[in-house]
Order: C-alpha cells, then structure tokens, then sequence
C-alpha cells in the first residue's frame, strides 16, 4: 500500500473517531444551569450564543418555578430563533413534555414530531418516539386533550390513530412500530371499522412476521374475519378468511397460549361453511330435483368439517342421493333424525 493511501485511510478514521467528541451535548444542573459539553458542533458563538443560553436558563428557571406557560414560551422562542444550534433540539423536547403535563396532547405530540423530523440524529430520538406512544394510547384510552390547559376537548380516537400512524414512519425498525399497529387495529375496531382494522392486522404480520405481537396479530386476524360473518346463507368469503388465518396461527403457534381459543373458533368457522354447503345441497334437492348438483354440495359438506354433525346429516342425505340416482327406493329417514322434526299439532274440532 503507497505510504499516501495510508495516511489518508488514517486520517479519515481518525476524523470518525473523533466526531463524537466534537458533538456537542446540552447538560442542565440545578445549580449551574444549562451548560454545553462534548465539542463544538451545532453550538453558537458570540452574543448569539451568550443569548440562546440565558433564554434557555430562565425557560428552565421558569419550569422549575411551576409557572408552566412562560418555560413553554420562552422555550419555543428559542426552537424558533436558533433552529441549527444544540438548544432547539433540547428546546423542542421540554416544550413537548410541558404541553403534555398540561394535558395539551394534540401539542405536545407536535413538538414531539418537530424535534424527530428536524434532528432525526438527536440521542433522545427513542425516547421522544416513546413519548409520541404514550400520547397515543392516552387518546385511544379516551383522554381528551385541553384547550389552553383548561377546558376538557372531546374524546378522539381517530386522532390517536393518526398517531401511532405517524409513529410507525417515524421509527419502522423500533419495538413501537409493531405496537403501534396493534393499537391502530384496535382503535379501528372500537369504531367499527372493521375492514381498517383487518389491514392493519395484516401488515402487522407482513411487516413484522418474527415480533413477539405476531401470534397475536393472526388470532385476532382470523377473530376479526370471522366477526364479518353473516350467518350460513350469506357470502362465506369472510367464513373462508378466517377459516385461514385460524388454521396458519395453529400451524406456525401451536403452543401458544391462545390455542384453545383458535381451535374452538375454526370448529365455528367450518361449521358454518359446511352449514352453508348443506343449504345448497337442501335447495337443488328439494326444489329443483337436481340430485346430481345436491350430491355435489353434500360432499363438500362433509370435506369442509367431517367430523362434525353437519356432516353426519350430509352423508344420511347422499344416501338417499344415491339411492334416486340409481333408480332405487331411498334408505328410510333414522330415528333420530324423525325425533328431531317437529311434530305437528293436534286439532280439536268442537261441534
């Protein structure tokens, strides 16, 4: 390697080593105030400098005084005035958690999404993403964000859906990401949305397929499809939906602790599409005589869930089916299946 190569390789790692000390970080003590250390990136000088510090030492002096809205203005002015220097940042930070101890949410996540979108390097970046969180399930929990700090606004959970919304572009790779997407479907859920709620469910599992929320997201998926049904004469494409991502949770999460829950609610799932079969089956039986095309759906009745009654009913009516499309005299009805019709009432004529 030529002795100049060298030195530039050296340099250029001497130069990455070296920027952490020249980043400049904002300290505050109690008893010196705000104080800049680490470098000299980022930070003023001169006057500028000298008045950026003394706006940030008496926001603080304000703070720690309990007067709540002079820290907030005097905070602001300085995000405002010195957007390039290591105060706005930290700036931005105190303001959005004054807004929120004063119960304005709605601003306080404001503040929160200037200081990600302007200083996405910053070190507090996961912890204002954190906070953003815990705004937005406030508001989906039903706290109302207040005017002024003083009169109570209304409930609104399609503001804490924008919320985790946002929180999901802002940190995609972070654990809130997944979380945030668990909470928009079930504030989509909570407002019936329910069709919101299934896409956000899905991309939970498409977007995160190895979280710990994963197994989760599938049950509820499949719950959530299976809410649409309307019942066994009805469309069964939520019935086959659901039937699905029942089936893909018990395959890939066999020892979850949901299992039970999974088990019973495809047992619902493929009773109703076996039901759904069978009232095909009825109608070309008894009204169009079409025994071939009832045979059909019997079948499928029995394929869809054969271990079911539903089942057991269908291979009693494909006897009798084959029994007619052989030209034969059709099996007589079982007894139990007479004790379940109902029987016709007597009547009583008085002359």
């Amino acid at each position: 390697m030529r002795r100049p190569t060298l030195l530039v390789l050296v340099g250029l790692l001497i130069a990455l080593c070296g920027a952490a000390r020249l980043h400049a970080e904002l300290v505050w003590t109690s008893g010196q105030g705000w104080r800049v250390e680490g470098g000299a990136l980022s930070v003023l000088s001169g006057e500028e400098g000298r008045t950026a510090l003394e706006l940030m030492n008496q926001a603080r002096a304000a703070e720690e005084a309990g007067s709540v809205r002079s820290a907030i203005k005097g905070y602001e002015k300085v995000a405002k005035r010195y957007p390039n220097s290591v105060f706005s940042a930290e700036a931005l930070y105190r303001t959005g958690l004054l807004y929120e101890k004063r119960r304005q949410y709605y601003k306080a996540f404001d503040s929160f999404q200037n200081l990600v979108q302007r200083y996405p390097g910053s070190e507090r970046f996961s912890q204002v993403v954190g906070d953003q969180y815990r705004i937005s399930q406030a508001l989906l929990d039903g706290k109302r964000s207040y005017m002024w700090g003083v009169i109570p606004g209304l409930k609104n959970r399609e503001k804490s859906i924008e919320y985790f919304e946002q929180i999901v572009k802002n940190a995609p790779f972070s654990d809130y990401a997944p979380l945030s997407l668990m909470n928009v479907a079930r504030g989509h859920q909570r407002m019936g949305a329910t069709e919101e709620a299934i896409d956000a469910l899905d991309r939970m599992i498409n977007s995160y397929p190895g979280n710990v929320l994963t197994p989760d997201a599938y049950l509820k998926l499949a719950q959530t499809h299976a809410s649409l049904v309307d019942g066994p004469p009805y469309d069964q494409a939520s019935t086959k939906a659901a039937i699905t991502y029942y089936e893909d949770y018990l395959i890939q999460f066999p020892g979850d602790s949901g299992a039970g829950s999974a088990e019973k609610g495809l047992a619902e799932m493929k009773t109703m599409l076996a039901q759904s079969k069978m009232i095909m089956a009825d109608y070309y039986y008894k009204y169009r005589r079409n025994y071939k095309a009832a045979k059909v759906f019997y079948n499928e009745a029995i394929t869809t869930f054969p271990d079911s009654p539903v089942a057991a009913r269908a291979r009693t009516m494909l006897a009798d089916v084959d029994a007619r499309l052989a030209g034969e005299n059709p099996p007589a009805v079982p007894a139990e299946q007479k004790a379940t019709e109902p029987k016709k009432k007597k009547r009583f004529w008085l002359f």
